[in-house]
């Protein structure tokens, strides 16, 4: 499969000027890489900015000469997943948690109270879990990988990640009843 489909750039005159690359992430493709920025606690504001990092990224690896990735989708979840992280390290977790929230909101359809009060609480419950346990977590509930391309994609094997997901799974829960939220 070819990452990149090449175009040829036309002058005023009609001549080729040179190949210039189609966008390498389809719209379902950005549409996932923004939810799982999102998830992983990206603000809104800086969704662009984080799309254009895992566009930037497969470029630089085609551009390098290494092989495309197997399945571009789930690379750019992953990719995605570690641009989150790197965030969520250089931020204050309650500087983020507005806009966290704010991000996961649709706007064709408002939420409710309950709604909102459950998306509080996850986000929160999500804050305290350490990084790789939200990171295996978002990346296979939200960005729905299956546990095979997330320890692939992540070089780490699948116990490992069913391992991250059930110790994640039972904080997460803990914290929702703790909460009385569930």
């Amino acid at each position: 499969m070819a990452v990149l489909r090449r175009r040829a750039r036309r002058d005023q005159g009609g001549r080729a000027v040179r190949d210039v690359p189609d966008d390498p992430l389809d719209a379902a493709q950005e549409r996932r890489v923004r939810a799982v920025l999102a998830l992983g606690g990206v603000p809104q504001t800086d969704l662009p900015d984080g799309v254009q990092q895992v566009r930037l990224r497969l470029l630089e690896r085609a551009a390098s000469g290494r092989e495309a990735p197997r399945d571009v989708s789930a690379w750019a979840a992953v990719v995605a997943s570690n641009l989150a992280m790197d965030w969520h390290r250089a931020k204050k977790r309650q500087e983020r948690l507005g806009e966290r929230l704010a991000s996961l909101r649709q706007l064709e359809h408002p939420s409710g109270e309950d709604t909102s009060l459950l998306s509080l609480a996850v986000a929160r419950g999500l804050d305290e879990l350490p990084d790789n346990q939200r990171q295996v977590l978002v990346l296979r509930f939200y960005g729905d990988l299956p546990v095979r391309d997330i320890a692939e994609e992540l070089g780490i094997p699948e116990g490992t990640v069913k391992s991250r997901l059930h110790t994640a799974v039972r904080a997460l829960r803990a914290r929702l009843h703790e909460d009385e939220v569930v």
